[in-house]
């Protein structure tokens, strides 16, 4: 059906080809075990930030982390309205 250079061809192609995706395969598998590894180890060995308490983000120093403030237009508040903070929008 196909002549015989152009199938030595094709096996070769598909044998160089087969064997590029097996060796990225492998690598990414190898760097993927190592990773975890190092990240694992590193977890147990490690202590949580000081600053922002292992959460991986920084407090908001106005809400103190809730994310609202208490606020009233008046200087003497009848009532006291919770407002979303500005400083971290919301993000606490």
């Amino acid at each position: 059906m196909f002549p015989k250079q152009l199938r030595t061809v094709g096996t070769a192609a598909a044998v160089l080809l087969g064997g590029i995706l097996t060796l990225n395969l492998a690598s990414t598998a190898t760097i993927g075990a190592l990773r975890f590894a190092a990240e694992s180890k590193r977890r147990r060995v490690a202590l949580p930030c000081v600053v922002c308490r292992g959460k991986g983000f920084y407090i908001c120093k106005l809400c103190k982390g809730n994310a609202t403030i208490e606020w009233s237009p008046l200087h003497d508040p009848i009532a006291i309205n919770p407002c979303l903070c500005p400083t971290c929008d919301g993000n606490r």
